[in-house]
């Protein structure tokens, strides 16, 4: 111990100075500070590059939940000289009101409903509608043709891959149904075609569909859509569309019966029409659907090198050809159990 005097001269005891750190202790304390300060760093480009990343999925989703989709231009009758009404008629579930247009065909009761795809309305210019609406109208079909919930001009809804555009599409058969149809026949497009499929599912009021360019959302054609503009890795990609579909359109994948479309042997007949180019839906889509018909007059036309939604456009003559054969088989049809059920009931 370290003594001291004091001024009388008696020793004390005194207590060692306490040493300052050195240098090296000084530098490891600033090295800790430094890694701290890199992981911090690092931590939070790594928690921005996630944000960003989930971000992008909630655009994508965002944007496919709600398409922009053009005014209508014309009518029947500034098209095709066809006389129309404008009509109003409720969804099935009474979720909301639809608008289109009825054009008759004096004293028949057939129809046509056209169901149309995503991103488009009644109209759908590039396939084109009003010549397909004009044909069936010279077959004597009346043709209803509206618009879906999310190609409304009044009252734009989320478009839902089928959740709620079948329950619309129910809505138009059942309003063609109370205007005096009794042959019905749904000729759908791309999601509307596989918004038909849906609707398949739980009505007996369909006798026959013609399904262009077939679309049904499921995981797989979602992640061939989304990379056709951003290639994202499939996983994790599918896993946070599909957690952010319930929160931004409030339906989930899972809510689209595609499992049971897919699986699905249809009582009526059903023409699948399908482009060997089609780069929204992959033609083997329709192959699969078509593979499961048993009705003997359900039949299949894959085309070679066609797009989609532009089978008429790329081939007018045969894809008419087909269809008329097809409608024809399904009068046949028709008339063969009206007879069967008019000869039980003697």
């Amino acid at each position: 111990m370290d003594l001291a005097t004091t001024r009388t001269g008696t020793p004390v005891s005194r207590k060692p100075d306490k040493q300052k750190p050195g240098a090296a202790h000084q530098l490891s304390l600033r090295m800790i500070r430094v890694k701290h300060i890199v992981v911090a760093l690092l931590l939070s480009i790594f928690f921005f590059f996630v944000f960003c990343f989930i971000a992008l999925h909630a655009y994508i989703a965002w944007v496919l939940s709600n398409p922009t989709v053009a005014p209508l231009y014309s009518t029947p009758m500034l098209a095709k000289g066809l006389e129309y009404e404008d009509v109003a008629f409720s969804a099935l579930d009474g979720s909301r009101t639809m608008q289109g247009w009825y054009i008759p065909s004096k004293g028949s009761t057939k129809t046509i409903v056209f169901s149309h795809g995503y991103g488009a309305n009644r109209e759908e210019t590039w396939v084109p509608m009003y010549d397909l609406a004009h044909y069936a109208h010279s077959l004597n079909f009346n043709v209803v043709m509206f618009d879906y919930g999310f190609a409304s001009q009044t009252n734009k809804d989320i478009a839902t891959g089928g959740k709620k555009e079948s329950q619309q599409l129910l809505g138009a058969i059942k309003f063609a149904k109370e205007r005096g149809a009794s042959e019905i026949v749904v000729w759908g497009f791309s999601m509307g075609a596989g918004t038909a499929l849906q609707a398949g599912l739980v009505t007996k009021d369909v006798d026959a569909m013609i399904l262009d360019s077939t679309f049904l959302l499921e995981p797989d054609t979602l992640y061939h859509n989304i990379k056709q503009n951003i290639n994202l890795p499939r996983q994790p990609s599918l896993e946070i569309m599909e957690m952010l579909f319930p929160v931004l359109n409030g339906t989930g994948l899972n809510q689209i019966p595609y499992s049971k479309v897919k699986k699905q042997d249809y009582a009526f007949p059903i023409l699948f029409m399908h482009g060997t180019l089609d780069d929204k839906a992959p033609y083997p889509i329709a192959e699969e659907l078509a593979a499961n018909q048993s009705n003997p007059y359900s039949d299949s036309w894959i085309i070679k090198d066609s797009h989609h939604e532009l089978l008429f456009r790329e081939h007018p003559r045969e894809y008419l050809r087909r269809v008329s054969a097809f409608l024809g088989n399904v009068q046949l049809a028709k008339s063969q159990e009206n007879s069967q059920t008019s000869t039980a009931s003697k």
